[in-house]
């Protein structure tokens, strides 16, 4: 099983970065905007679109090989019993034990059916980077996003630049075939990201993951409030702030119980 995840992911990973250099060199081989910089010698747009696809690529491959936060051990029990002894039982759930690898899970931690493992704050498995999207990677997941978006907007303009006209349509497309091509793969992803970026920033700015937008009705920790309440919400900017700037690990049982109703 490993070996097929490891092969899967070799796969997934080497068909985004041929797909990404192709049709860069698509880009810059057509008469576009880029061939034309260059024949002019000037040489610092064609530079900056190499340098923003090459920071595309490496986010892509940082985000896809990180640690989203998997649980390995029970080396936190501790630090959990005496976290349980100041929090009423009554106001939160127990941390429950996972019924796959037998770890005990901080709250919003889930199991990965994929990746065989307990992931902190877990917000989905992400088949594009063949890697759970968690606690550790969520906000540079977000970052790749937007650079990511950025490239292909960029990109899109680019190809459409060299779009040459021609009075027979047979003649039309086979002079602009690979950059028709460039386009709807360009125009597919840029989609694809474009919505991707937004729902990830809406969920950030409220705190929730994905897999607690999609899955509420099935989670303890969310019975007690309405479809409207959220325990882990301290409005717009805080919510931004934690995201991005805080890097330390988040008690959120702690939090839950601030928010948690009839709490004391």
């Amino acid at each position: 099983m490993g070996q097929n995840m490891f092969r899967t992911g070799f796969l997934v990973r080497a068909t985004h970065t041929l797909l990404t250099w192709v049709i860069t060199l698509i880009l810059f081989l057509h008469n576009t905007d880029l061939r034309r910089c260059e024949e002019q010698g000037e040489l610092l747009l064609p530079l900056l679109f190499f340098l923003l696809v090459a920071l595309s690529v490496l986010l892509y491959f940082a985000v896809s090989l990180m640690d989203p936060g998997f649980i390995l051990t029970d080396s936190v029990k501790g630090s959990n019993e005496e976290m349980e002894s100041m929090i009423p039982q009554s106001l939160t759930p127990r941390l429950r034990r996972c019924g796959y690898c037998l770890l005990q899970q901080p709250m919003r931690a889930k199991h990965c059916q994929t990746c065989k493992r307990c992931v902190r704050r877990f917000d989905h498995h992400c088949p594009w980077i063949e890697n759970c999207v968690g606690e550790r990677n969520h906000r540079w997941f977000i970052v790749y996003l937007l650079v990511q978006l950025l490239a292909l907007l960029w990109a899109l303009h680019i190809a459409l630049s060299g779009i040459t006209p021609t009075l027979i349509w047979e003649q039309w497309f086979r002079v602009n075939g690979f950059l028709l091509a460039a386009l709807g793969v360009v125009g597919v992803f840029s989609m694809v990201v474009m919505l991707l970026l937004g729902c990830h920033l809406y969920l950030v700015s409220i705190s929730c993951t994905t897999w607690e937008f999609m899955s509420r009705h099935r989670i303890s920790y969310l019975k007690n409030f309405s479809d409207e309440e959220n325990p882990f919400d301290r409005g717009v900017i805080c919510n931004l702030w934690d995201f991005f700037c805080v890097c330390s690990t988040v008690v959120w049982e702690k939090m839950y119980t601030r928010n948690t109703p009839n709490s004391v």
